[in-house]
């Protein structure tokens, strides 16, 4: 009996300006984060991704290389390439996230009300991750706050 791939599928942005593989290796990661992918988990064969996404082969094979290397899966010859580990925090960690996965989806819906577009939602997403999350010692929401004051003043 062959072992089912799990349901994940990729999406590739040729215009994002990242490489191919590289949007394979933040994509499972992603899953993993989210627990879409748990260990035991196979991936997609590259023959499956290919047909989905028109990419090449070696490029496929080189993410699931990366994603070896980092210790997140392992091809087993002949089987295909399974899940090691996780990215997840704690094991519940869907429960403890689900008030805050509320409050974001709530936030994205106001966001696009709004006006604002996908791509501006992202970047406006990782310049608040970015500063709160930044080695400075400080909360980041100033910067990010003086920030759109200047563009304001502009």
């Amino acid at each position: 009996m062959a072992a089912e791939s799990a349901a994940i599928e990729f999406r590739i942005d040729r215009r994002s300006g990242v490489a191919t593989y590289l949007q394979i290796v933040q994509q499972t990661k992603q899953a993993l984060r989210l627990g879409v992918l748990e260990p035991g988990d196979r991936l997609p064969a590259a023959r499956e991704v290919v047909e989905a996404t028109a990419i090449n082969p070696n490029t496929v094979l080189k993410a699931y290389r990366e994603l070896e290397r980092e210790g997140l899966v392992e091809a087993r010859r002949g089987l295909g390439t399974f899940v090691r580990r996780t990215l997840g925090g704690a094991p519940d960690a869907t429960a403890t996230d689900a008030p805050l996965r509320i409050e974001l989806a709530d936030w994205a819906r106001r966001a696009r009300a709004a006006g604002l577009e996908k791509d501006d939602v992202g970047a406006l997403f990782t310049a608040v991750l970015d500063s709160t999350y930044s080695t400075n010692g400080t909360n980041g929401t100033d910067s990010v706050a003086r920030s759109h004051e200047g563009d304001q003043e502009r």
